[in-house]
């Protein structure tokens, strides 16, 4: 059973993905997060460092974070990987559904630290994906969406069959993207079957900035299930 990490970016997409890797025998060793400079946001979608450690101790699944700048954050990425492979980590599993760049990055940075890539969700149908994530059980919100499609309103909503309809419609206009490949919207995973615990959001607020809409979460809780 082949030893991986998990890139987690705190998203539905890369939970789906971990979600599909421990189904598919992979035995996931550690979650893997980027946070930027002063140690305080992801750097994937700007959520707080340490929601991104709750969700770790809900999932029970330990995370490794390194700080980086957007100028070294491939050297720091591939520096990571080195050292997981030196604890035996042997593969990475990555979210990523249809964007070519990124799956480029992902075997680049895995080649160098001669670590085999698996994307679980590559070329699946975008709105099939988000049918399997909901019908699984999983539960996610939106915490960040982009300005110039939502409006402050959409944060918080539950990314259940209700709104993946209306985002099925927008899609439909060319405008974005069903599963928000392309940067529309993000999500935030607060619980479901690979979850031994619930993550309860307890203290938020939203901000704009740089044209987009952030829930920013600062007090987060555990529940049991």
């Amino acid at each position: 059973m082949p030893l991986v990490f998990c890139s987690w970016s705190g998203g539905k997409d890369c939970c789906l993905a971990l979600h599909r890797a421990l189904k598919n025998g992979l035995e996931v060793r550690y979650l893997v997060n980027t946070i930027s400079e002063d140690g305080q946001r992801s750097r994937s979608h700007g959520i707080s460092s340490e929601v991104i450690r709750a969700q770790s101790r809900a999932l029970g699944i330990p995370i490794v974070q390194r700080r980086t700048t957007n100028y070294t954050y491939e050297t720091v990425f591939v520096d990571m990987l080195r050292g997981l492979k030196r604890e035996g980590i042997e593969g990475g599993v990555f979210g990523d559904i249809d964007y070519d760049p990124h799956r480029e990055w992902d075997e680049k940075v895995c080649r160098q630290a001669d670590i085999k890539p698996y994307l679980p969700l590559w070329n699946d149908d975008q709105k099939v994906l988000m049918q399997e994530f909901i019908d699984a059980g999983f539960e996610s919100i939106v915490i960040t969406v982009k300005g110039e499609f939502f409006g402050e309103e959409m944060l918080g909503k539950k990314l259940d069959k209700y709104l993946v309809s209306h985002l099925e419609e927008l899609a439909r206009t060319g405008d974005i993207t069903p599963a928000g490949e392309a940067g529309e919207y993000h999500t935030l995973v607060i619980d479901g079957p690979i979850f031994h615990k619930r993550l309860e959001i307890l203290e938020y607020d939203t901000i704009e900035r740089e044209g987009y809409w952030y829930l920013q979460v600062h007090r987060t809780g555990l529940k049991d299930k």
